[in-house]
């Protein structure tokens, strides 16, 4: 059976002498794993579509529940991203999120929206990377079904909150003076807090369309990353590669 779909690479593993073996997240059946023969000779029409990061349609052959690669046109290559180091170990990460939150073979087309403008973003330079991570991470988990509520405090039922504070596990939120969280918890403020409160009920083409600069946008970043890496329950390598790169200062 033959099926067209578009596909983001979010993993490729050399396999044999000149195949790879691909996860991708598709529109159509969701995560897959994909049989890429020959995708690492020299002139293989399906060469530049295997590689991790690029979006593609693609033409893919079932056969006794697998997946191989038939056919392939690239849609994007997100060539901004590729040209930087940081920026390809960000979108690295992304990828590894996104195969983390994702099922095999459950169709999510909005998670695989977000990816897609997540990468353009990088790549084009929209918004400062921090604010790109950090709203990637929160929406990624409202979709995985991790949606923090941010309305008013947990303890007192207040909106107008002082001193707010995560709750990484409970994903709620608390003020300062409602004592001491049982749990680990993200210290916010009040424009940090907006900013989630933005990214989590955004429309998904503006989810990015915000601006956060010095402390505030320190702790919503701190806070966007502690919140996905509570609810993946595990750190990622990708992740700890870019933060390396952040700390050398290499580009």
């Amino acid at each position: 059976m033959f099926k067209t779909t578009n596909g983001l690479v979010l993993r490729e593993t050399n396999y044999k002498e000149a195949d790879k073996i691909l996860t991708v997240l598709t529109e159509s059946e969701g995560k897959i794993t994909v049989s890429a023969r020959g995708a690492r000779r020299k002139g293989s029409r399906i060469g530049a579509s295997s590689q991790l990061l690029v979006f593609s349609e693609m033409t893919l052959f079932s056969y006794k529940g697998r997946w191989s690669l038939n056919e392939a046109g690239t849609k994007e290559l997100f060539g901004g991203v590729r040209s930087d180091i940081t920026l390809l170990a960000l979108g690295s990460y992304f990828a590894e999120l996104l195969e983390a939150v994702t099922e095999e073979d459950v169709p999510d087309p909005q998670i695989l929206s977000l990816g897609l403008n997540a990468l353009y973003a990088l790549g084009a330079g929209l918004r400062p990377i921090e604010i790109i991570k950090a709203a990637f991470e929160v929406r990624l988990m409202c979709l995985a079904g991790f949606e923090p509520l941010l309305d008013c405090c947990a303890g007192c039922g207040r909106d107008d909150l002082k001193d707010p504070r995560l709750d990484l596990n409970g994903g709620v939120i608390y003020c300062g003076s409602c004592g001491k969280l049982s749990g680990p918890a993200a210290e916010l403020c009040r424009d940090s807090l907006d900013a989630l409160r933005f990214i989590t009920g955004a429309d998904p083409k503006k989810v990015f369309s915000f601006a956060l600069a010095g402390d505030a946008l320190k702790r919503l970043a701190k806070a966007a990353e502690a919140y996905a890496l509570a609810h993946m329950e595990r750190g990622f390598t990708t992740l700890d590669f870019y933060k390396s790169l952040v700390l050398s200062g290499d580009n």
